[in-house]
């Protein structure tokens, strides 16, 4: 084991190999406050990447119900599981320290997947911490599917009383998942050949297929479980990040880079994908203008899934407001009541960034805003709140502009001959 920093937990962590960082790092945020569970992303993505023989169980992009669902099942229930018992001792977050980049969220005090001691690890010849799925939780990615938590104590019941914000007495929510991408991921520091790495370009991370042996590590070390084995050809597969897109090579960017199937499938408008820059350590360059950058670093309402496991995924979520807020702290860490705050209540540069979501199928790397006049006044959720038609202008990697549009969304009257057709 050698040392690494990970600014998602403001400490140093054990990992397997010494760091090595691109230069720019493919991430993404997504806004599950608007997801409706449509599954258009997980059919761009089954029909692109994985409608082969031996494919049938792969969904590299799927949507989940929580709190019951999971693709594989109980997933997520599972690793934290283990991650509990590995610290006997407790786990908490410190957040006397958060603030700034290279601490954002304080310091997180417990172990991760790669810290758990030797005994908690299964096989012995195990280096991260994980399991391998049962063939039968792997066969149902939409388990659960709008399954609700009611009372609790009382199956199968509803709570009587209407739901309101803060939090609804019966919830659920869509949750959205490729895979992370992470700088330290779980399933690199398990494979026994070397077969899985970080492409240099954008640290979107692959499975050299002709160095696989499908021994399944990285199926048993990802702690989101997003690296499958295929049995007819014996070796594992994942997510590529649709990386001909990320470069450029897609016919319909016509040379410029692209979000991937998954992103440009989103009928919700609940994503945003991009490439920011880093610094030698792993930690995110200042990049003020870069929207992902202003999301995470700044207006800081998007949170890393489970950032408890170690792996600094690069997948980012803005959590939903009206799930109580412990099961979310146990999600997303202790950055979620100051995240909700500030979208339940967003000044004007959040709010011209949050029309940026969808907009465009190619990669935004700068956005500007032009204030515009304002249009409304009221009180929001018990605070003041006034509305601008600003502009906000998406620029590409070579600062071209990409589009503009305004907070307000334009209302178009068609004139009397045309009001009835199509």
């Amino acid at each position: 084991m050698t040392k690494v920093y990970n600014w998602q937990l403001g400490r140093d962590m054990d990992y397997p190999y010494e760091g090595a960082y691109p230069e720019q790092q493919f991430a993404f945020v997504f806004n599950i406050n608007r997801c409706i569970a449509c599954q258009s992303c997980t059919m761009s993505c089954k029909s692109t990447w994985t409608f082969s023989k031996g494919q049938e169980h792969m969904w590299w992009a799927n949507v989940e119900t929580k709190p019951y669902g999971g693709y594989p099942q109980w997933w997520d229930v599972k690793i934290l599981k283990l991650l509990e018992d590995a610290n006997p001792e407790g786990m908490s977050w410190d957040e006397s320290t958060a603030g700034g980049e290279a601490s954002p969220y304080g310091n997180y005090e417990g172990r991760t997947i790669f810290e758990a001691p030797p005994t908690s690890l299964f096989p012995d010849s195990s280096r991260v911490l994980g399991y391998l799925p049962s063939d039968e939780e792997w066969n149902s990615p939409n388990i659960y599917e709008d399954n609700p938590v009611g009372r609790k104590g009382e199956k199968g019941k509803y709570h009587p009383t209407g739901e309101s914000l803060p939090v609804h007495n019966t919830w659920f929510f869509y949750l959205a998942r490729i895979c992370n991408h992470c700088t330290y991921p779980g399933c690199l520091a398990a494979c026994p050949r070397k077969a899985i790495y970080k492409r240099p370009d954008d640290g979107i991370v692959l499975i050299d297929q002709e160095q696989c042996r499908g021994y399944r590590k990285c199926v048993e070390a990802c702690p989101y479980k997003k690296a499958m084995y295929r049995g007819n050809t014996r070796v594992s597969e994942k997510c590529i990040g649709c990386y001909p897109r990320v470069e450029g090579k897609d016919p319909e960017g016509g040379g410029q880079a692209m979000e991937t199937r998954c992103m440009a499938a989103c009928i919700g408008q609940i994503r945003m994908q991009g490439l920011v820059k880093l610094e030698e350590d792993g930690a995110w360059a200042e990049d003020r203008m870069n929207p992902l950058y202003y999301l995470v670093h700044v207006a800081k309402v998007a949170l890393p899934l489970y950032p408890q496991l170690g792996t600094q995924p690069n997948g980012y979520y803005i959590p939903p407001r009206w799930v109580p807020r412990p099961y979310l702290r146990q999600m997303f860490g202790p950055g979620v009541d100051r995240a909700i705050e500030r979208y339940s209540h967003p000044d004007r540069e959040l709010l011209a960034v949050l029309q940026l979501f969808r907009r465009d199928h190619r990669i935004i790397f700068r956005y500007e805003i032009e204030e515009g006049p304002e249009i409304y006044r009221t009180k929001l959720r018990g605070k003041p709140f006034t509305l601008y038609n600003d502009t906000v202008i998406a620029y590409g990697k070579n600062g071209e502009e990409l589009f503009r549009t305004t907070v307000e969304e334009p209302l178009h009257v068609r004139s009397a001959p045309l009001q009835n057709s199509i």
